[in-house]
């Protein structure tokens, strides 16, 4: 029987986002209920990495959406996000005077 190997847990990556950022406002799953502070990190569980031997299951990284929400073209948090393993930009766009930079990462 193989042993299944995962990454870090959510709470870890929670750590880490708000390490990066220097500030608490980072959310799972977007806040319906209070107002944002920007800079801001939102991120969500995507669909996992499984990888499959003898009908089984040996390895499991959970992948996340996360989106970088800010008020400045350029903000040095994705410049670290992107220096994180498994980790890959999808697009930047501008919302209600927002920038927002998407990513995907494999944690």
């Amino acid at each position: 029987r193989l042993e299944v190997y995962t990454m870090g847990t959510r709470l870890e990556l929670q750590s880490k986002l708000e390490e990066l950022l220097g500030s608490k406002e980072v959310y799972y799953n977007r806040p319906e209920d209070r107002l944002m502070k920007y800079p801001a990190i939102v991120y969500s569980k995507g669909l996992p990495n499984v990888k499959h031997a003898s009908n089984e299951v040996y390895q499991l990284i959970n992948r996340y959406d996360i989106t970088v929400i800010h008020n400045r073209p350029d903000h040095p948090v994705v410049d670290k996000l992107l220096r994180l393993p498994l980790c890959s930009q999808d697009r930047t766009y501008k919302a209600d005077n927002l920038y927002h930079d998407t990513f995907t990462l494999y944690f």
